[in-house]
């Protein structure tokens, strides 16, 4: 933390510590609220909550509301910023173009196409399985609900974390119109605009739209360009009918389209592993580099792995040798967070329409809603994978030269001439394929960039498309009793969605291996790694009910049930230079039917896929009882408890490798016990109000994320999450607004051990790490009982096997793997060897004299034995990832009365996310450091209000906030990204409001 932001953080702790002590900290977010009259005052707020119009005071539930006007004076305008001012909440980017929002401990860390995000989003009610949240920015809303915790009832379905509710502005029977034009560093320009027009006495048309264009936040030191930079647009169309007195129809569309260098990934971290067993260390991050050698595109093209799985012969063509140089040696990764050094430049592009409807009439007594409508989004992007740039392979391509000119025989140089005419090769450069579903690549020429040195780069992309209908039927009576039914039907369909690696590396050993060693013509392909998902379903239902029973003036029962129903159909497959094909060797047809890919059998890519289903349902509901009693310190107040029952489905793990990993196609359902108590307090004629909730939550099935295997899988584990929320607004006298949060959160997981990638030995000397040099993931020679075997021995096993394994046939080829040697950053040795060949000859007894009969072994369903990925560690107790235990906020405002009839306001907005872990396992390496951000803006408006003038800066101090990281997969060095929040911007922006 810096001097300066140290000085804000310490006031800002004073100032809340002030307001807090008088008592005067109030709300359940009004952070949208102004000061109103002489006296000073809160405007009252009005959500849809719980799916009817209630004063957020009235709602026995924590929630949070925003105005356009509070998202303007906050300077929230993501949902990067909006996570700055919510309790208990936080968002991050995530690695595989898309973000993770977590509302107390509960978020989306199922990494898979069908999984679910634990926390919904909604656009006028309408629920959407895919949004543009993370890309898009806020813009002519009537308000922003934020519901924290499970909605079991009225929501359903995914929501086991909270909602997100966007609510645009309805149209207007008047002539409004509104607009701003923003200027900043970076070269920032923001257009926002609105005009709304009265088509008739019962009908009225709003349009509105924003476009953000900036320069990047990131230099690339290698090429001077700026990266990470927006270029974007969104418009917005909504028509209102009112054909009589009881009826409403509004129907809404909005296109959002971005076309930017915006990176997904801002920093890439390692402590470079100089054995090349592991890549990175697990003890520390640093601004080094991967030992390259860990990773799969170096091993497949080294002389070791041609050897052992090819032939001798061509081990001398090898572009690598996993003993030799890493090829990022010379690589730079400043220490700068805002500086990278690359050679493949990011782009992204993304979209969504959206068309949502919702027709309402009274009846009288009861009013029936229908809502719905229509959606389709896509996102892809690309981006260097890793952050550096390689050496430089001239060397490598001289050597082929000249044995193609014949220095070493005839022989040699049919091989180096047939390698060297490949498409791989042009105008004495190397090349890399380009990322296409023909999956073809090099094959058929398809390419993306040459240069001296190799090139690696990743793409990530998916395309949307839903339709959803809701109905509902609400009750107004004047008894006690009311009631609020509904059901919601929801179809939606996810295609393309890719996880490209494409890597040089990669695309010379699908040469290598694509024939006889005289003729490659036969290039075996596709050459990049691709898990893809060519279709997920889904089906979803739900009926729900509530009802409302008040039995007096002061005490209310509200009871609710929801039946869920969700369908889920995957299809998809991974490649991999064919090698091995994971789902068969036919099915051809499949491929010509959807006109993706070539229909002979022969060509790369025609293979089966796998086909999965999930099904699924679950009870959920809710009660509550809230109690407005007459008590002297208030004038009004709410007391309220409730239970709730929460439910998220599971899904199926994406496509891997059942000849490297066993592991469980699917991932469970989620449940979620949740338990709140709450009161809402209003002060002084309506000056203040202080709102406090208290939660717990027994959670059943949590899903967690982890990367092996080169594909992402979850597991299933309890936890358990508690704590409280302070949330406050002071409007004392006029002008005068100050408004403050305060919460803590206690998450811990129960009963769950697996083991950690990043250290698969888990600390234990008495194990010897092995690096596979067939598909480069890592497995731990261990014994079953911790000290039964000593590190000795179990060094000599792998010692005698890696000396004595006959690799090509005639005998052992000693020169081929090599001893193993410490690894920094563990507590043990480590090898490059053969993890599955390792485990069957300790299986035959080979080894017993090196005390091999207390090996650690596990075995596949086929029957041969393997060494494990790692041993297991108990994360038992450990905090949930990305969950914080304490945050706050704190923001002030002043409005100034000149002589003259203008108002000047100053506005300081603080806010504090305190420490957590970016993973489960809770390592050193995992810890987020706490970081605060403080923005203000001056605002001077005319005295009729219709123009003003402000000057804003955010993130004033410039404060780096590391709001996640990501580790990558053993194959690819287990680097670690990191994802900040943004620098410093100020600048000014001129408007206009009539």
């Amino acid at each position: 933390m810096n001097s300066g932001a140290r000085r804000a953080f310490t006031t800002s702790v004073s100032v809340f510590a002030m307001l807090a002590a008088g008592s005067a900290l109030a709300q359940e977010n009004a952070q949208a609220a102004e000061a109103v009259d002489d006296r000073g005052g809160i405007d009252e707020i009005v959500v849809t909550a719980q799916r009817r119009a209630q004063s957020l005071q009235d709602v026995p539930i924590a929630v949070s509301a925003f105005s356009n006007e509070a998202l303007a004076d906050q300077q929230i305008e993501n949902t990067l910023d909006l996570q700055q001012a919510l309790p208990n909440t936080t968002f991050t980017k995530s690695n595989f173009t898309g973000s993770s929002i977590t509302i107390r401990g509960i978020g989306s860390p199922a990494v898979a196409t069908s999984g679910d995000s634990g926390i919904g989003v909604h656009y006028n009610d309408m629920p959407l399985v895919a949004s543009r949240l993370f890309e898009n920015e806020f813009f002519d809303l009537e308000r922003l609900e934020v519901l924290r915790g499970p909605q079991g009832t009225l929501f359903g379905r995914n929501a086991t974390g909270g909602v997100i509710n966007l609510i645009t502005a309805t149209p207007k029977k008047e002539f409004q119109a509104a607009g701003e034009f923003e200027y900043g560093n970076f070269n920032s320009i923001v257009g926002r605009g609105m005009v709304n027009a009265p088509l008739a006495d019962f009908a009225a048309v709003r349009l509105a739209g924003i476009y953000v264009n900036r320069d990047g936040y990131t230099e690339n030191v290698a090429t001077g360009n700026d990266i990470d930079g927006r270029d974007s647009f969104a418009l917005r169309g909504s028509l209102l009918i009112e054909p009589t007195i009881d009826t409403t129809f509004t129907v809404t569309a909005e296109y959002f389209e971005e076309d930017s260098d915006r990176s997904r990934i801002q920093k890439q971290l390692c402590a470079t592993d100089p054995t090349g067993i592991l890549g990175c260390r697990p003890d520390r991050l640093g601004f080094g580099s991967i030992n390259s050698n860990a990773t799969l595109a170096t091993i497949l093209s080294s002389s070791q792995f041609l050897s052992i799985a090819a032939s001798p012969a061509l081990a001398p063509f090898a572009l690598y040798d996993v003993y030799g140089p890493s090829a990022f040696s010379n690589a730079n990764n400043p220490t700068d967070p805002r500086k990278v050094a690359i050679d493949f430049e990011p782009t992204y592009k993304a979209d969504q329409l959206i068309i949502q409807a919702e027709l309402e009439h009274d009846f009288g007594g009861v009013v029936a809603t229908l809502n719905g409508g229509y959606s389709k989004t896509s996102v892809r992007s690309r981006t260097d994978y890793n952050l550096s740039i390689t050496d430089s392979v001239q060397p490598q391509i001289a050597r082929l030269t000249a044995i193609a000119g014949g220095a070493f025989g005839p022989d040699a140089a049919a091989i180096a001439g047939g390698i060297l005419a490949t498409p791989l090769f042009q105008n004495g450069q190397i090349c890399v394929s380009d990322a296409t579903r023909e999956q073809v690549g090099i094959a058929n020429g398809v390419v993306n960039r040459c240069a001296d040195n190799t090139s690696e780069f990743d793409e990530s992309g998916i395309r949307n498309e839903q339709w959803s209908v809701e109905a509902r039927l609400a009750s107004d009576f004047d008894g006690p009793f009311n009631f609020l039914i509904g059901g919601l039907y929801l179809q939606g369909e996810a295609t393309e969605s890719d996880y490209f690696v494409n890597a040089s590396g990669l695309d010379y050993a699908s040469v290598l291996l694509g024939g006889p060693a005289s003729n490659f013509a036969a290039i075996v392909g596709p050459p990049m790694f691709n898990n893809l998902t060519d279709l997920v379903e889904l089906d979803t239902y739900g009926i729900f009910g509530e009802v409302y029973f008040e039995v007096n003036d002061q005490l209310k029962i509200t009871g609710g049930l929801r039946y869920s129903n969700d369908k889920k159909f995957v299809r998809d497959r991974t490649f991999l230079l064919n090698f091995p094909i994971p789902f068969g060797t036919e099915d051809a047809r499949v491929l010509a039917a959807d006109g993706r890919y070539d229909a002979d059998p022969s060509v790369a890519g025609a293979q089966a896929f796998r086909e999965q289903t999930f099904d699924d349902d679950a009870i959920t509901g809710r009660l509550v009882i809230d109690y407005t009693p007459d008590v002297a310190f208030s004038d009004d107040t709410l007391i309220y408890a409730s239970y709730t029952r929460g439910y998220k489905p599971g899904g199926i793990n994406p496509a891997f490798d059942p000849t490297v990993l066993s592991a469980p196609v699917s991932f469970a359902s989620e449940k979620i016990n949740a338990y709140e108590i709450g009161m809402k307090n209003s002060f002084g004629g309506g000056t203040a109000q202080v709102n406090l909730t208290g939660f717990y939550y027994d959670y059943k099935g949590l899903q967690v994320s982890r990367i092996l295997n080169r594909t992402s899988f979850n597991d299933n584990t309890d936890a358990q999450v508690y704590g409280l929320e302070l949330e406050s607004i002071l409007a004392p006298t006029e002008g005068l607004t100050i408004n403050a949060s305060l919460s803590y959160q206690k998450t811990k997981i129960k009963d769950l051990a697996i083991f950690d990638s990043r250290d698969p030995s888990a600390g234990r000397s008495d194990a010897v790490l092995i690096k596979d040099i067939t598909n480069a993931s890592n497995c731990v020679l261990a014994s079953a009982t911790p000290g039964a075997v000593s590190q000795e021995a179990l060094v000599g096993i792998v010692n005698a096997f890696n000396q004595n394994f006959d690799f090509d046939g005639p005998g052992p080829n000693p020169s081929v793997l090599r001893s193993a040697v410490p690894v920094p950053g563990t507590n043990t040795f480590g090898a490059f060897s053969l993890c599955g060949a390792l485990a069957g000859a300790i299986a035959s007894g080979a080894f017993d004299a090196f005390g091999g009969q207390g090996i650690l072994l596990e075995f596949q369903p086929n029957g041969t034995p393997i060494l494990p990925g790692g041993i297991p560690v108990d994360l038992s107790g450990n905090e949930l990832a990305n969950s914080p235990n304490w945050k706050f906020s704190v923001g002030a405002q002043y409005e100034i009365l000149t002589d003259g009839g203008w108002t000047i306001t100053p506005r300081v907005d603080v806010n504090f996310t305190g420490n957590s872990f970016s993973s489960n396992f809770n390592q050193a390496t995992d810890r987020l450091e706490g970081y605060e951000i403080v923005n203000a803006q001056l605002t001077l408006r005319s005295p009729d209000e219709r123009f003003y003038v402000r000057g804003f800066i955010q993130n004033a101090f410039d404060t780096l906030g590391v709001t996640g990281r990501y580790r990558t997969d053993q194959s690819s060095g287990l680097f670690t990204n990191e994802f900040y929040t943004e620098p410093r911007r100020y600048g000014a922006a001129v408007g206009f409001k009539f």
